[in-house]
């Protein structure tokens, strides 16, 4: 019997299609590279959506001082105007990642935001309207191309852990929530309001220029030629899964925020001269931490909607029967910080959820198109729930407020089931 002759290279041809596969499978899913770029896109994150994530903080500022004359609920719509223009850009800014890569639209939207601050830093007292168009309209603008790249270049890095990557990605924002808000409080005595926000704005531009240095990217730099619309990617809305997921996210983010921007006067209001309050939006923000990434680590190992679906859910039942029927200032401290926990994932779980429906060199314009439709959602839901107040000095005028809260998460949570049997009607299947 003839003695069987080794391949070239000392390996089969089969070991060397598997070393080939194994190689690019290591490529796409870490490395030096992919993890930089994740530090990076933590970079731009808390930089971008930590500011916004810190609107509490400037909610409760303008209405007791800077701009007092104008109504709680006015003032909330500077921050949703803020949110409802990151996600309403998502679609184009994703897009422009998946062509071009993040160099352009990290260099625009980091100098757009420093500028912002700066230019919010000249205006006077009691002007609504100048901080309605720089804080919410210039920043929110400008936001909106460094946030939606940030997350989109990371899943052009990562397949199996894609879900702990963009989990990592979104801790960014918690970390900005609470390092903006202590900046403000330790600045704001010692320098005042202005040279606070110019401080801001110069560590805004640092943050951005070493993510721009320390971030790499995977751009087609082929344009579609069948129009604007196709690339923006709304054609992601013929898939049934994809398209009840938009809506049950939509309804979950119509209540999501309100804790954040609201809890503060409730614990004010009910427990007049409290001194923990001001500490809730940090405690929100670094339980979310510890949420975001354990929920991105669960969601890579049993299932991103497997962990999605029944987080909103708990979500929403947290501020029923935790918020609603609080009777102590230590029930409403651990309802911060679980709520934050959960919430964390219900923001941080859906792009990697798109991720595994969605091809690479779609996956910025299929993941822009789901935030452009919520965007809606975050722009009229935190305004509605101020709305709803019927007496914001007492405990019985912000029941409805709750409610509301509660009710969309959990209206949300029931969509994103429907759309998890949609992929697979077996629910211990991993999805």
């Amino acid at each position: 019997m003839p003695e069987k002759l080794p391949s070239i290279l000392g390996r089969s041809p089969s070991q060397s299609t598997e070393d080939i596969e194994s190689k690019k499978l290591q490529e796409h899913d870490g490395g030096r590279a992919a993890w930089l770029t994740v530090a990076g896109s933590i970079l731009v994150y808390y930089a971008s959506f930590g500011v916004m994530n810190s609107f509490g903080f400037f909610q409760n500022y303008y209405s007791s001082d800077f701009l007092k004359q104008t109504p709680p609920s006015t003032i909330a719509f500077i921050g949703t105007l803020q949110m409802a223009l990151m996600n309403l850009l998502a679609a184009l800014s994703g897009a422009l990642c998946d062509l071009y890569g993040v160099k352009y639209l990290y260099l625009g939207s980091g100098t757009g935001t420093a500028l912002a601050l700066v230019m919010l830093s000249s205006i006077h007292r009691g002007q609504f309207w100048l901080v309605l168009m720089t804080q919410g309209l210039l920043m929110g603008l400008t936001i909106a191309f460094g946030v939606q790249p940030a997350l989109t270049v990371v899943g052009q890095h990562f397949k199996e852990r894609r879900a702990l990557a963009m989990g990592l990605v979104s801790t960014g924002s918690a970390l900005g929530g609470i390092g903006f808000p202590l900046m403000f409080d330790q600045l704001l005595p010692k320098v005042g309001f202005s040279n606070s926000l110019r401080l801001a704005a110069v560590k805004i531009a640092v943050c951005y220029f070493i993510a721009l240095c320390i971030s790499t990217s995977k751009p087609s730099g082929k344009p579609d030629r069948k129009g604007f619309a196709s690339l923006i990617g709304f054609r992601g809305f013929l898939d049934r899964s994809y398209a009840v997921l938009c809506i049950g996210t939509w309804f979950a983010i119509l209540g999501l925020w309100i804790p954040a921007y609201y809890l503060k006067s409730y614990a004010n209001a009910v427990y007049t001269g409290n001194t923990v309050s001001k500490y809730f939006l940090c405690m929100l923000n670094g339980s979310s931490i510890i949420g975001a990434t354990f929920g991105g680590f669960l969601g890579d190992h049993i299932g991103r909607l497997n962990i999605l679906w029944p987080i909103t859910f708990v979500s929403g039942c947290l501020c029923l029967f935790l918020w609603l029927l609080s009777t102590s200032m230590a029930t409403l401290i651990f309802f911060v910080c679980v709520y934050g926990f959960c919430t964390s994932s219900v923001t941080a779980l859906p792009p990697s959820v798109i991720g595994q429906i969605t091809s690479d060199d779609k996956l910025g314009a299929r993941i822009g198109a789901f935030y452009s439709v919520i965007a809606i959602a975050s722009l009229i839901g935190t305004p509605i729930g101020g709305s709803l107040i019927t007496d914001d000095k007492a405990k019985d005028g912000y029941q409805w407020l709750i409610s509301f809260s509660g009710a969309s998460l959990i209206i949300g949570s029931i969509f994103m089931l429907i759309s998890r049997r949609l992929l697979d009607k077996d629910l211990g299947k991993k999805w």
